[in-house]
């Protein structure tokens, strides 16, 4: 083994646990998301870059939109890992306004092409 190949062999182990640890932050924190209000729904809107329908579930609980991620890393011929910075296992949740009336029954949501995740619930007026 070279001086070259043990600088290397260091430094990729040192990104591989930095990686490690920043995507474990980021599976500690809630997904980011928005709130919208129209006359007739709320939209809530959270971040999904990765995902794909079958790594998402949606749940409505007490008020609230609960989201779960449980995304995926690809393989990629000819590659190894060397910082593994995303996080694989992802929550967010939403909660509506107090006042909010929904028919959650009627909920949609839909992964959108820019790697968003939007959540309809319309109201029941």
């Amino acid at each position: 083994m070279t001086l070259r190949d043990l600088g290397r062999s260091t430094v990729t182990a040192v990104a591989s646990k930095v990686g490690r640890a920043a995507s474990k932050v980021q599976e500690s924190r809630p997904v980011p998301s928005d709130l919208l209000e129209s006359e007739d729904a709320y939209l809530v809107v959270f971040d999904a870059a990765g995902a794909t329908g079958s790594d998402v579930q949606v749940r409505f609980v007490r008020d609230s939109v609960l989201v779960r991620i449980d995304r995926f890393r690809d393989f990629h011929d000819g590659f190894d890992m060397v910082f593994p910075g995303r996080g694989m296992s992802l929550d967010g949740e939403v909660e509506l306004p107090a006042d909010a009336e929904v028919d959650a029954k009627k909920a949609t949501a839909t992964l959108t092409d820019s790697g968003t995740l939007e959540v309809t619930v319309p109201k029941s007026n």
